[in-house]
């Protein structure tokens, strides 16, 4: 058997039966049978992983910025799930301008800020940038905090976001649940579950929302912010953390599973959509998580040990911020 070495995308003769290709510090055997296209990423074997340069070399090729651009006078908006309020913490000690910092919160405070991490399916996403932007008012009461009490259409928080969004040059948005409540009546999508004191059987149902649903909320806010901040950068992730719990007749393992894999596919098929926004991208938290890591998460199963967060934002901020 002919076998030729080679670095990855290097050519090589049609008549060889198999070549290698080095790709970080291993070897991977591939057969000339089969046109292997433009660009060949193989799989990194644990030997890869384990290198200083893995999540650059393996995780992260290929959706980063060319080059560094946020500054530390930038106005950074970042809102959604746990990867958001970790690089929020990370960027605002570092003395980057971070406009949603929890330390900013006031008595009427913005609920991008008093409740971002509640807000974690790309409907309430959207209504958040419909509602400060736009000025939509929805049908009922959507919204609620991680207490139960209700987040009110109050007309200065309002104005709060809207200046908050207004303010932004670099939007950081990150996405968790594709399970959602919902009002039987007016099809309107809820921040969370139904307060049990508000809950009514003929009024409230469960749904787990498709990949086209994902797809066109997050392009909406796309859209939003160009029509309303142009030249902002926008970064959408996905939370590693998986569901605490589902409402479905099923392992909430597998509920997880499906419930991430919507959304990354969702995002995978914005990013496509929106191909030609170079100012719109996607960090790929989740999978520098899921894959970078042994054993990722606390006793728990669902929070991130400390070193690992940081490892993340980190990484984040050496791809994306100057001054570093």
């Amino acid at each position: 058997m002919s076998e030729q070495r080679a670095q990855a995308g290097e050519p090589f003769n049609v008549g060889d039966i198999s070549f290698n290709v080095v790709q970080g510090v291993s070897n991977q055997v591939v057969q000339t049978t089969w046109y292997r296209g433009e660009h060949c990423n193989f799989n990194p074997t644990k030997a890869d992983l384990e290198q200083p340069d893995a999540i650059e070399r393996h995780i992260t090729a290929g959706w980063l910025p060319d080059s560094p651009f946020i500054t530390r006078a930038n106005g950074i908006t970042a809102f959604g799930s746990c990867f958001a309020g970790n690089v929020t913490a990370h960027l605002a000690a570092r003395g980057y301008r971070v406009l949603t910092d929890e330390r900013h919160v006031d008595v009427n405070g913005s609920y991008v800020i008093r409740c971002a991490e509640g807000i974690v399916n790309t409907y309430a996403i959207r209504q958040q940038f419909e509602w400060a932007l736009d000025g939509l008012d929805f049908n009922e009461e959507l919204w609620f905090d991680s207490r139960g009490e209700l987040a009110a259409y109050n007309e200065s928080i309002r104005a709060e976001t809207a200046g908050i969004f207004h303010q932004t040059d670099v939007f950081i948005i990150t996405v968790g649940l594709a399970e959602v409540w919902y009002s039987r009546i007016t099809g309107e999508v809820f921040w969370r579950a139904i307060p049990m004191s508000r809950f009514d059987p003929g009024q409230h149902a469960f749904r787990l929302t498709s990949v086209a649903e994902n797809v066109e909320n997050l392009v909406a806010v796309r859209d939003l912010i160009r029509r309303h901040r142009p030249h902002a950068s926008i970064v959408f992730t996905l939370s590693p953390i998986p569901l605490h719990a589902t409402f479905r007749p099923i392992s909430c393992v597998t509920a997880n599973a499906v419930s991430k894999a919507t959304l990354r596919v969702a995002l995978d098929e914005v990013m496509r959509v929106c191909a030609d926004d170079r100012k719109l991208f996607y960090f790929p938290a989740y999978e520098i998580v899921r894959e970078a890591f042994g054993d990722p998460f606390l006793d728990d199963n669902r929070h991130l040990q400390p070193h690992i967060v940081q490892a993340v934002v980190r990484t984040f901020e050496h791809a994306y911020c100057r001054g570093v």
